[in-house]
């Protein structure tokens, strides 16, 4: 068998935030891993007048502006379930140094719940204030341990809360502006296997050991399919803004634009790892790897969650039928190299992701069937700020185009309950991926294709008091 060496480094790579990240790629529901489930309501028309309709409480994530529109206190609390399903179909991988080629990986999916809740109030002189608790970004995905691609990802586990406090104020019967503040807490993990035999293998040709010789076949044949273990876990609080424009156009149409800010971090936490243990002839490089290169430390990376912008266009055509659309666009550019610190300031890793802008088209219609029920549907098309080149196991996203239906039912003049639903079809993936520096030999490369979906069920509470 022949052995390919490697430069001792950490092999393990993608191990962090933002793309590979931060991550929301097979549970976000949104391309990368933004996740556009904000309301009930907005879903059954694929969110297609989020910036215009104003529908109840939760126009406070979409537009803020549209708090101005309401008229009474309004609380609004929303569950969705989002299930996505993500599995790899192998085509040519191959193994990494000293390892078997392993599993396809499973389905990767799974079952994440996502809740928002929204509080709006009308004060006096036009004014208004309201506070929205969002998970705005995420990503879960996990492999089935052994699988083909486990020196490059394993679990990638993002999660976010943003509290968001906002103001709108009613300028006029026509326009309508408003502001709010973003506290944003982001916590992340990601797990991956580390070829271990290859490393040792590295060492013992730094060290003077001849590719081939009986000492490098000894070593060879001790180390064969060693694995180890990483983890790195980070997290921090970030601060960003949103506003918001509503202008009616006339009685029955209006237009409305709304931004949030990109959001900073400097993501704090740990990188462990879980070496075997291994005894002569070994032993001595094992203590150079561990020492070296796969020993537990703290790790700092800095992450731009990116800004979004939307513009809609809502109008009412009769006592029954509304039309609307929306384009949204995501500033994925911030996103342009992870790279991961250690606390003397060396380079544990850096890794290339170039997300590319990114654009999001809705359509929907509401028809009021009678005074107690309101049906809706829509379709919207949302691109991938991923880059085919770029393309990694953590976050192996596609185009995706949405189909979804909703309702509302009004139980009383205080109380009406919101439904959605989703299918979201995913453009088939193709991956070839090794895993960046040291490439084929610690990680193995990931050749094939993804077949991707996701459901989304979502309910709604609104109450007005």
């Amino acid at each position: 068998m022949t052995y390919l060496p490697f430069v001792l480094r950490p092999p393990w790579r993608q191990f962090a935030c933002t793309a590979s990240l931060v991550l929301a790629a097979a549970a976000a529901h949104a391309a990368g891993f933004q996740l556009n489930e904000t309301s009930a309501s907005g879903l059954g028309t694929a969110f297609a007048a989020g910036a215009a309709e104003a529908a109840d409480a939760s126009t406070l994530w979409s537009n803020v502006a549209g708090m101005a529109r309401l008229g009474e206190s309004q609380a609004s609390g929303t569950l969705h379930l989002i299930t996505p399903s993500l599995k790899f179909r192998n085509v040519g991988s191959r193994p990494a140094t000293g390892q078997g080629l392993g599993g396809s990986g499973g389905d990767a999916g799974g079952t994440a719940p996502v809740p928002n809740v929204y509080v709006a109030k009308p004060l006096d002189n036009g004014l208004s204030i309201g506070l929205g608790v969002t998970a705005p970004w995420g990503l879960v995905t996990e492999y089935d341990d052994g699988w083909v691609g486990r020196f490059q990802a394993i679990k990638s586990s993002i999660e976010t809360i943003n509290i968001n406090p906002s103001l709108a104020w009613k300028a006029s019967d026509r326009v309508s502006v408003g502001l709010g503040l973003n506290v944003q807490h982001m916590k992340a993990e990601f797990t991956n296997q580390v070829n271990y035999a290859g490393a040792l293998l590295n060492a013992a040709v730094l060290g003077g050991v001849v590719p081939g010789s009986p000492a490098f076949t000894a070593i060879a044949t001790a180390a064969n399919r060693l694995e180890s273990r990483a983890r790195v876990t980070g997290s921090d609080t970030g601060y960003g803004w949103n506003a918001g424009l509503m202008f009616d156009l006339d009685d029955r149409s209006r237009i409305g634009i709304g931004y949030r800010s990109s959001v900073k971090y400097r993501l704090d936490g740990m990188a462990r790892f879980a070496n075997p243990a291994v005894a002569a002839p070994l032993a001595g490089l094992a203590a150079a790897v561990n020492g070296l290169a796969l020993y537990d430390g703290r790790i700092t990376s800095d992450v731009e969650i990116p800004a979004v912008l939307n513009l809609s266009y809502f109008t009412r055509l009769d006592d029954r039928w509304d039309l609307m659309v929306d384009a949204q666009w995501t500033q994925w550019s911030t996103v342009r190299n992870l790279t991961f610190l250690r606390a003397d300031g060396s380079v544990l890793q850096d890794t290339p992701e170039n997300f590319k802008n990114s654009w999001k088209l809705a359509f929907g219609a509401n028809y009021r069937y009678n005074p107690q029920w309101t049906l809706r549907g829509g379709i919207a098309f949302d691109q991938s700020p991923v880059q085919r080149a770029f393309l990694t196991p953590r976050l192996p996203d596609g185009d995706r185009t949405w189909l979804t239906l909703g309702a509302r039912y009004t139980i009383s003049p205080k109380l009406a309950v919101d439904f959605g639903a989703a299918y979201i079809f995913v453009k088939k993936t193709l991956i070839d991926h090794a895993g960046g520096t040291p490439n084929l030999a610690a990680n193995g490369l990931v050749n094939g294709y993804y077949d991707s979906r996701t459901v989304i069920l979502s309910a709604q509470l609104n109450y007005v008091f």
